[in-house]
């Protein structure tokens, strides 16, 4: 990858696989889907879907933070949920990290996530 870089926080969880929490190219960020783990130990937060997608979009912005931008900055939000019947619960919390002009999204349902993961979220920031 030219020009691009790998962009890493100890405040969001480490990969989990052969991937960066990050990768910059130019203005662009382009942040992984992130998981409700918990930096601090490796795991998957206990609690409902409210507490897990504080904790997403927590990893989220740490790692935005640390490519010096801000979650402000997000211009694309992917969710990936197991049960859309937890989309207004996700809704909340993302109306708590997000201002209008709100970021492009999608939301989709999927049967799976990794380490049995109910949210997951990924990111496309512009950093001026």
């Amino acid at each position: 990858m030219q020009n691009a870089q790998a962009i890493t926080t100890t405040e969001a969880p480490k990969a989990i696989g052969p991937y960066s929490q990050a990768i910059s190219a130019g203005q662009f960020l382009f942040v992984s889907g992130q998981l409700p783990i918990n930096p601090a130990d490796g795991k998957i937060i206990e609690g409902n879907i409210t507490e897990r997608a504080k904790r997403v979009f927590q990893n989220i912005s740490a790692i935005i933070d640390s490519a010096g931008g801000s979650i402000a900055d997000v211009v694309k939000i992917t969710l990936f949920l197991t049960d859309m019947g937890d989309f207004q619960h996700v809704n909340e919390v993302y109306s708590q990290h997000f201002k209008s002009p709100y970021p492009a999204r999608s939301a989709i349902q999927v049967s799976d996530l990794p380490l049995g993961s109910n949210i997951e979220a990924e990111a496309i920031v512009y950093i001026p």
